[in-house]
């Protein structure tokens, strides 16, 4: 009799521990309660995390001697190339504007001559540089682009006038460098272009100044 008793009382409680166990396991957290808790546990150890990605390297300022396959390319000789380019972006296309609206024949005339030479040294210059592997700028400076502003803006006699002050200062200006680079640099590939850039700036010169319209102002302050 007691022993079917025991018995009963230990399948009653197995039942219940069965009934509790069931009810756990159909269990959902409500959102907001037991959920937010578990928001704020650590990841474990070794789980991916997403990190920002790195912060790509600064290019390196091209100064200093390269080696290149034409010799030994300096900080001068990088100078050179690219105010040559320089010129020739706003240089090339003032004197077009010339070729149209000068009001002498002869500024015409010279003008022509000055836009295709800087159109065949504009592509010499950017041969030497894309072999060099130097960038080049894609625009004229602050101070050239004033010039074509000043030019511009006027008519007649001034129009000529002020093209040939500013023409051959900009020329002047360039030549001194042309010299340094041609008698210094150790790169036969700029030595040969420095003598391309010698020669049209030195024509140039000369064929502003046969315009008859140059004054103290169209010449760069010497050296001390």
């Amino acid at each position: 009799m007691r022993f079917r008793q025991s018995r009963r009382i230990l399948i009653g409680c197995g039942l219940g521990l069965l009934c509790s166990t069931t009810a756990c396991a159909g269990y959902t957290p409500t959102p907001g309660s037991d959920m937010a808790a578990l928001s704020t546990v650590p990841a474990a150890v070794g789980t991916e995390t997403t990190e920002p990605p790195p912060t790509p390297a600064e290019e390196e300022p091209d100064s200093g001697i390269r080696e290149t396959d034409w010799g030994p390319l300096s900080e001068v000789d990088r100078d050179l190339i690219r105010k040559v380019r320089l010129a020739s972006l706003w240089e090339m296309p003032i004197a077009q504007d010339a070729v149209q609206r000068a009001s002498t024949p002869r500024v015409r005339e010279i003008s022509e001559e000055i836009a295709s030479q800087h159109h065949t040294l504009d592509r010499q210059v950017r041969d030497v540089a894309a072999k060099l592997e130097i960038k080049l700028p894609v625009k004229p400076t602050t101070q050239q682009q004033a010039w074509m502003t000043d030019i511009s803006g006027r008519s007649g006699a001034a129009y000529d006038t002020t093209y040939v002050k500013w023409l051959r200062l900009a020329h002047g200006q360039i030549f001194p460098l042309i010299g340094t680079v041609r008698g210094s640099t150790q790169n036969t590939l700029v030595r040969r272009f420095s003598e391309q850039a010698n020669a049209a700036v030195l024509n140039h010169q000369r064929l502003l100044e046969s315009t008859g319209l140059t004054t103290p102002a169209s010449f760069p302050t010497p050296p001390a």
